[in-house]
């Protein structure tokens, strides 16, 4: 670390993500690596990046299998990705390829939203963000929307939230957003993905309660203060966690939670042996990524 970024002008760090020096200054240890898109077919899959908002600088980055046909409408993937709210984007080359795979291996067109990060940007504005994302994807239900890949492709009655890590969690909460609107009658929340959630159990969470000091547990993180859980609008769930994980626990827990919740969908979690945290972005050719690959593809296509 040089001189400018010496521990006596450090206000917080969470290592190896990022930290903030005294004055409010960022410095992104990992994440910032970019990827373009491709419009020359990967594994049978172009992407493109398109814009949003240009008032916020949302965007997203979307993946459509070049076997695609109009006659025949695929399921909607709205993805959105981890790194403790704080790093990464669509664009990293951790993300663009495990999005490929997925898009190939499920037949699904895919949006991956690049929200605005923590901690310039606080809480909640990367759920905020995700669900602006959301809706302006919803719009195209009509056949009218500004992307032709949406308006040609996607079957609004099949749309999955999805993520890893802090991106679980946003996936679960737009879920929860779903549930309790009444902007969506065109277009059904089959189902989310929570890949290696993050969320807060009873005790402190020293990430969380930096990005979002509060006296007050938020329901956002802390599932036991949603008393609205039973409200999740969608029919399933399933959840990965990973063996070795540090999170494992908490996603074991978000499990029991939800089955405990009266809420009437289907639930089902599966355990990556001996695996770390998010191991499949690390690792993506191994025999437990690909595993981890197929299950999440086969929930999105069976009824």
């Amino acid at each position: 670390m040089d001189s400018s970024s010496s521990k006596s002008e450090i206000e917080f760090e969470c290592l190896p993500m990022f930290r903030v020096l005294k004055g409010g200054v960022v410095e992104r240890i990992a994440g910032t690596e970019t990827v373009p898109p491709s419009d020359v077919p990967q594994n049978g899959v172009v992407s493109k990046d398109v814009v949003i908002s240009s008032e916020t600088g949302v965007s997203a980055r979307l993946y459509l299998p070049t076997a695609a046909s109009p006659d025949r409408n695929l399921p909607l993937l709205l993805y959105i990705h981890g790194g403790g709210f704080c790093i990464e984007s669509p664009f990293s080359p951790l993300y663009h390829p495990h999005l490929v795979s997925l898009v190939s291996t499920a037949n699904v067109v895919a949006v991956s939203v690049h929200y605005r990060l923590c901690p310039e940007n606080p809480i909640p504005i990367p759920y905020d963000d995700t669900w602006m994302a959301f809706l302006w994807a919803a719009a195209h239900s009509s056949g009218q929307g500004p992307e032709p890949w949406l308006n040609h492709h996607a079957d609004f009655g099949r749309v999955f939230f999805a993520g890893d890590s802090a991106g679980a969690n946003i996936a679960h909460n737009m879920a929860m957003r779903a549930g309790s609107t009444t902007q969506l009658s065109d277009v059904t929340i089959s189902g989310i993905v929570l890949v290696h959630p993050y969320f807060g159990k009873n005790e402190p969470d020293r990430l969380w309660d930096y990005l979002c000091p509060s006296e007050v547990h938020n329901p956002l993180f802390y599932l036991a203060a949603d008393t609205n859980l039973s409200n999740l609008g969608c029919g399933k769930v399933l959840i990965f966690v990973g063996g070795k994980d540090f999170l494992k626990n908490r996603g074991l827990w978000y499990y029991e939670t939800l089955k405990k919740s009266g809420w009437g969908g289907a639930v089902e979690i599966v355990e990556s042996e001996g695996e770390e945290h998010v191991f499949h972005l690390f690792n993506p050719d191994c025999e437990k990524a690909g595993d981890l690959i197929q299950k999440f593809a086969s929930f999105m296509n069976l009824d």
